[in-house]
C-alpha cells in the first residue's frame, strides 16, 4: 500500500473519480465531505469499481476542531487533494459571501493543520478562471493571472496566493496547483458521475437532464460572442482523465520529482469546443434531440478559453485521452443509470 491520502470533497464529482484512481494506483484513501452538494451513496459506487470502500468522515472543514479530530483519527496522512469548495460561477455572483467564507476558511484551516500532522503534499483543485479572458489562446501557465470575473474565480486565485505565501514563509510541504478547464462525463461503469442537487449549475448535467425529460428546455447563454458560432468556447475534459492527473500530481510531490515548492499545471485537451458544438456532438453520439433555446448572456462567463496542456503532458507524464463523443456517451449512460435506480 502506498501513502495515505486525504481527499476533501471526495464524495463530489471530481473527488469521487479521483478517489477511484488513487485506490487503483495503490493509495489508501480517506474522504472528507460535508455532503452539501453530494450523496454518501457515491461511496458504494467507489467500492463497486475498486472493491475497496474508502474511509469516510462527514464534516465541514470550516470547523477547524473537527478537521483536527480527523487528523487524530487517521494518523499518517501524507498528502491532501483539496476539492472542498463551492463551485458554481453563477451562484457565486449572487452569493459572494457564501463562496468567500467556504472556499477560503476551509483552505486556511487545512494549511494551519497540515504541518502539525506531517502532511507534506497538497494538490489544490484550482481553475482556468484564474486567467480571466486570456490575451492569447491556447492559454499556458505563463499567462498572467487576471482580475476574476466572478467571486468563485476570485476564491481560486486567492487560494493559490495563500498556498504560495504559506510555503514561501517556510511551511514544510509542497503543492501542485491544478488549473483545470471544464470537466464532463462519468465513469465508464456508470457507477459514479456528476449528481448535482437541485437545478444543475454545469452544462452537461443540464443537457442530459433535458434529454431525459427532467428539464423542459436547455438555455444557451448567448449566441453573440466573438466566436465562430456565437456561443462560448470551453475546453471540455473527461473526468476520468482529469482524476488520473491528480494521481500523477500527488506522485510528483511525494516522490520529489519537482524542484519547485509550488507549481501550477493546466489540465485540458488543448481544443476549444463551443456550447452549440457540444450540444450537436451530444445529439450525434446519443441519437437524442435536445430542446434548447438561446437566452441572454450570463454574468461572469468568459467568452472563450482553452488550454495548452503541454507542461502537464511533459512534466507530469499525463495526457487527456478520451474522445469527446465517448465522454458524452458516458454522461448519458450515467443519466440512464440514475433513471433505472429511480434517482432522477
Amino acid at each position: 500500500m502506498k501513502a495515505k491520502i486525504l481527499v476533501t470533497g471526495g464524495v463530489g464529482y471530481i473527488g469521487s473519480h479521483t478517489a477511484v484512481e488513487l485506490q487503483k494506483a495503490g493509495y489508501e484513501v480517506v474522504i472528507l465531505d460535508n455532503l452539501s452538494n453530494s450523496n454518501a451513496e457515491v461511496l458504494d459506487g467507489i467500492k463497486n469499481i475498486t472493491g475497496i470502500r474508502p474511509a469516510f468522515e462527514k464534516m465541514d472543514m470550516q470547523d477547524k476542531n473537527a478537521l483536527r479530530q480527523l487528523f487524530e483519527k487517521h494518523p499518517g496522512i501524507k498528502g491532501v487533494i483539496n476539492f472542498a469548495a463551492s463551485k458554481a460561477v453563477g451562484e457565486s455572483v449572487k452569493k459572494p459571501l457564501l463562496y468567500y467564507r467556504n472556499n477560503l476558511v476551509t483552505m486556511l484551516n487545512l494549511l494551519d493543520l497540515m504541518p502539525e500532522y506531517g502532511v507534506t503534499a497538497l494538490v489544490f483543485s484550482s481553475s482556468c478562471t484564474v486567467y480571466g479572458q486570456p490575451d492569447r489562446l491556447p492559454v499556458d501557465e505563463t499567462a498572467p493571472i487576471k482580475l476574476a470575473l466572478s467571486p468563485y474565480g476570485n476564491t481560486k486565485r486567492i487560494c493559490e496566493e495563500i498556498i504560495a505565501d504559506t510555503i514561501y514563509a517556510g511551511a514544510p510541504f509542497k503543492s501542485v496547483l491544478l488549473r483545470y478547464f471544464n470537466p464532463i462525463g462519468a465513469h465508464p461503469t456508470a457507477e459514479i458521475g456528476e449528481l448535482p442537487l437541485g437545478v444543475p449549475q454545469n452544462l452537461l448535467p443540464y443537457i442530459t437532464q433535458t434529454a431525459i425529460g427532467i428539464r423542459p428546455q436547455l438555455s444557451v447563454f448567448g449566441d453573440d460572442y466573438e466566436t465562430p458560432d456565437g456561443s462560448c468556447i470551453r475546453d471540455y475534459i473527461n473526468v476520468v482523465d482529469l482524476a488520473k492527473a491528480h494521481v500523477k500530481a500527488i506522485e510528483y510531490i511525494l516522490e520529489n520529482k519537482g524542484e519547485k515548492a509550488v507549481e501550477a499545471f493546466n489540465l485540458g485537451t488543448g481544443r476549444g469546443v463551443s456550447v452549440l458544438e457540444l450540444i450537436h456532438t451530444f445529439e450525434e453520439a446519443t441519437k437524442v434531440k435536445l430542446n434548447y433555446k438561446i437566452v441572454n448572456r450570463r454574468e461572469g462567463d468568459i467568452p472563450q478559453i482553452w488550454a495548452n496542456p503541454e507542461k502537464a503532458n511533459k512534466i507530469l507524464g499525463w495526457k487527456a485521452e478520451v474522445p469527446l463523443p465517448d465522454t458524452l456517451l458516458s454522461a448519458w449512460k450515467w443519466q440512464l443509470h440514475l433513471r433505472e435506480k429511480g434517482i432522477m
